[in-house]
């Protein structure tokens, strides 16, 4: 009856983390349709260059997302057709949230290469992309912690009983 339980307890507190996962995967998502919406409708000639983290380590990813997060509000519309899209789409990028799991970045959004507007949007997109990857592994590690505590259980309160027997 002991053993139902407990395999009770890791059925619902694995299938709660698994669905915590897809939300954050299907917010991530959308904020990859945002920026690729954005792409189309960004001026990108006689712009002010944007400073743009490339590929940064694990540790930096908030950093490099609040880089994108100001950089955003440089850009500009393409056109007056597009202004309304535009700055809607901006406000979805600047009320974005990361949770960083790493340590603080040492390097500051002026530290990194300075480019065009929608190299700058190609690279927030591929590392959006880094961050679902992130999330995801994230996920799977509380899962096996999980697994692992109720194990523990398991296998501490067997040798508890296996333990009385013996007296």
């Amino acid at each position: 009856m002991e053993r139902m339980i407990i395999l009770c307890i890791l059925f619902l507190s694995s299938s709660m983390a698994l669905t915590a996962a897809p939300y954050k995967t299907a917010k991530y998502k959308q904020l990859l349709k945002t920026i690729k919406l954005l792409e189309t409708s960004v001026k990108d000639k006689d712009v002010e260059l944007l400073h743009t983290p490339e590929n940064p380590v694990d540790g930096c990813l908030f950093t490099a997302v609040t880089c994108f997060q100001k950089g955003t509000l440089k850009l500009q519309p393409e056109n007056s057709q597009v202004n309304s899209t535009f700055i809607q789409t901006i406000k979805v990028l600047k009320r974005f949230s990361f949770s960083d799991p790493g340590k603080p970045c040492e390097s500051s959004c002026e530290s990194y290469e300075k480019k065009k507007p929608k190299e700058f949007l190609t690279s927030f997109a591929k590392l959006i992309k880094k961050v679902i990857r992130v999330e995801s592994s994230w996920v799977l590690f509380d899962i096996l912690q999980t697994i692992r505590g109720i194990l523990f259980y398991i296998i501490s309160d067997n040798a508890l009983f296996l333990q009385l027997f013996k007296d």
